[in-house]
C-alpha cells in the first residue's frame, strides 16, 4: 500500500466515502471514487425472459380529467 492510498483511506475515514453506483455483468454495487472501496453489492438475475403479466403488456395512456372549478380547502 502506497502513501497516496493511505491518505485516500484516511480522508474517507474522516469524511465518509464518495459512493458511486457501479454495474458489472451480473453485479450491482457501490464503489468509492476516492479510495476504491467496494460494497458487497447485489447479484443480478441471469434470466430476465420471464415477465409478469403486468409487465408484458404496455400500460395504457390515461387522459387527465379537466375540472372547470377549483376547490379550496
Amino acid at each position: 500500500m502506497t502513501v497516496i492510498d493511505r491518505v485516500r483511506r484516511s480522508y474517507c475515514a474522516l469524511h465518509g466515502h464518495d459512493r458511486l453506483l457501479q454495474v458489472a455483468e451480473e453485479r450491482l454495487y457501490l464503489k468509492c471514487v476516492s479510495c476504491g472501496h467496494e460494497t458487497p453489492g447485489w447479484q443480478l438475475a441471469r434470466n430476465l425472459t420471464k415477465l409478469s403479466q403486468r409487465e408484458a403488456h404496455p400500460r395504457r395512456l390515461v387522459r387527465p380529467q379537466i375540472v372547470s372549478e377549483r376547490r379550496v380547502a
